[in-house]
């Protein structure tokens, strides 16, 4: 692995709130320590690793092997984290985990504070050496494979859209065999793109192996720096999903993140090319007639 590939890795450590609310891939036990955090913002920062243990109906070791789980050199580092990143509340309004179309205003600050700490967050965690390696190799490629799965299937084709926009050849597919088949004729200058927030589907991992084939460069966009596809892919770019600031029956990923990654290469590589704005007239021009109404 290259030492630019480790370096997108290991740039910074996210903080410990990004950890513990972008993946839901706990044990019960860690699951246990997650939610009472979650439900309990205002005063589980404080509390002892001891006090924590029983308040989530775990053990001290577990708590511990936990912080460590995430990174952290123990349970004092992880607390002064979480603490740091529940300081700071948007516009003073108490925010909580509650979205109800009984409170339409609090729910609204409660979604904004959550959505807005997933850009900011995810933003932070771009390296700059890392995005300009990433832009130029966008606006040098061959051919840009986009892969996903599950609903962030929608990230992909939106994706590839885009980049065909600036001129650049640009796919995306539903089928993940249809990828897979693709894959195998990616070869060197061009790049496959794919967006998985766990980083660990078996089916991106088949596309992968495919491109291995080639000599193309495989680049991950990803919530799981430490997943499997994270560990193959050539470059990391990190999302944070802070969807479990809200209240949900289950968990679903938030595209919001991943396009965000997206809209920011777009922007870059934008005045990067020359033939860019010409492109979007031209591609604008075609479509202009699905547009028009009587």
């Amino acid at each position: 692995m290259s030492g630019a590939t480790q370096q997108a890795r290991t740039h910074e450590q996210p903080s410990a709130l990004p950890l513990i609310t972008s993946s839901r891939d706990f044990l019960g036990s860690e699951q246990r320590i997650v939610d009472f955090i979650l439900g309990n913002t205002d005063h589980a920062p404080h509390m002892t690793s001891a006090q924590l243990a029983r308040a989530s109906k775990t053990s001290e070791a577990s708590v511990s092997r936990f912080c460590k789980k995430l990174g952290f050199k123990n349970y004092r580092a992880f607390q002064f984290s979480l603490a740091h990143d529940l300081a700071t509340q948007a516009d003073d309004v108490q925010i909580t985990r509650e979205v109800s179309i009984d409170d339409i205003a609090q729910s609204i600050a409660n979604i904004k504070n959550a959505k807005n700490r997933e850009i900011e967050s995810t933003l932070e965690a771009l390296d700059e050496s890392t995005l300009r390696r990433v832009v130029n190799l966008f606006a040098e490629a061959g051919t840009i494979l986009f892969a996903a799965v599950g609903n962030t299937t929608a990230v992909a084709i939106d994706a590839s859209i885009k980049f065909g926009q600036l001129g650049l050849r640009s796919i995306a597919n539903t089928i993940t065999e249809s990828s897979t088949s693709l894959a195998l004729t990616l070869g060197a200058g061009d790049l496959l793109v794919l967006i998985s927030n766990s980083g660990k589907s078996q089916r991106l991992q088949r596309v992968l192996h495919a491109a291995r084939n080639g000599a193309c460069t495989v680049i991950l966009i990803t919530g799981n720096t430490a997943s499997p596809l994270a560990r193959q892919a050539d470059i990391v770019l990190q999302t944070v999903n802070y969807e479990a600031l809200l209240t949900t029956a289950d968990f679903t990923f938030s595209k919001i993140p991943a396009t965000l990654v997206i809209e920011v290469i777009y922007n870059f590589l934008l005045p990067l090319m020359p033939e860019a704005r010409d492109a979007i007239s031209g591609y604008e021009e075609l479509i202009q007639p699905d547009k028009e109404m009587e």
